[in-house]
């Protein structure tokens, strides 16, 4: 795969960003844009559903760079995320050295860490991915523990991590690197410092529009209005207050799918009824939205 350049501007960048899909508004452009001349890690924060994943997706398109990501979950540990040895080769390696006799088991002790017994996870992959480099996405840091999060502090601050066997391992080009977090716990203070960061909101009513009909073809120009009209107002006040979660844009976007997939012209409550499990995740959410509040929803705007 041939790198391509980093967009020379803001608007280069956006243009490119939207050339794989992925429609960014100005200021979360010129987050990554700095990111990408600085050389820092980005920190994007923001309700499920919003675009942070896609963000680092479309990156590696635009970038042409191998995608590379951590998911975090609550318990991983630094050998899920930098490295492990292969210990049943290395036993095999010791046996073998054993059975000739004579060994030198100081040499063979050297021999077992080795770089062909390495097992690489993605930090580690990050590091030693060869020019220009690659996207690492750290998916979700806020589900990782509090210690995950110190773990990561020398790879955030100097872009190298240290293997006891091995020792200091710096980054042969620095990657690109985005975390995300839903924000279920606040993230401790030196993981920010160490990164730009931006709040990843969810669109204004135009931008989710164009991505309804990009990723959507299929749906005409007055369905995907609909969709973009229908889900603005659920997010909105008073109604957001009657779910535990709005819907995000990847939900905007599976919605109508489903209405193309149904032959829907219209959007109608019976429509919106049999097809709210796609909106919303909780039987809660799917109960809170009734016929009548789809009805007052699906209103035009001066009525």
């Amino acid at each position: 795969m041939t790198a391509a350049p980093v967009p020379a501007s803001i608007d280069a960048l956006v243009q490119a960003l939207q050339g794989v899909g992925y429609f960014a508004d100005r200021r979360l452009a010129t987050a990554v844009f700095l990111a990408l001349k600085l050389q820092r890690p980005l920190l994007l924060e923001g309700e499920p559903g919003v675009g942070k994943t896609a963000l680092a997706r479309a990156l590696s398109e635009v970038l042409s760079r191998s995608l590379i990501r951590l998911q975090c979950y609550d318990g991983l540990e630094q050998r899920e995320a930098l490295y492990e040895w292969n210990y049943a080769a290395q036993l095999l390696h010791m046996r073998a050295a054993e059975g000739q006799g004579g060994a030198d088991m100081a040499q063979v002790e050297r021999e077992v860490y080795q770089d062909r017994y390495l097992i690489r996870r993605p930090l580690l992959q990050a590091l030693q991915a060869p020019a220009p480099g690659a996207v690492l996405l750290i998916d979700e840091v806020d589900r990782a523990d509090e210690p995950f999060e110190a773990f990561l502090l020398e790879y955030l601050g100097e872009y190298q991590v240290s293997i006891p066997e091995i020792g200091t391992v710096r980054a042969q080009a620095t990657p690109v690197t985005l975390l995300t977090s839903n924000r279920t716990r606040d993230l401790h203070d030196a993981v920010k410092r160490r990164c730009l960061y931006h709040w990843l909101d969810y669109p204004e009513r135009e931008r989710e529009l164009a991505i309804v009909r990009a990723q959507v073809p299929g749906a005409s120009e007055a369905l995907a209005a609909q969709v973009a009209d229908f889900v603005g107002r659920l997010r909105s006040q008073p109604f957001a207050n009657a779910f535990q979660r709005a819907p995000g844009i990847a939900e905007s976007v599976e919605w109508a799918k489903a209405l193309v997939a149904l032959d829907t012209l219209v959007v109608d409550p019976e429509v919106v009824s049999d097809t709210a499990g796609i909106l919303f995740k909780q039987r809660e959410d799917v109960a809170a939205l009734t016929r009548d509040m789809a009805t007052q929803l699906l209103q035009p705007a001066d009525a």
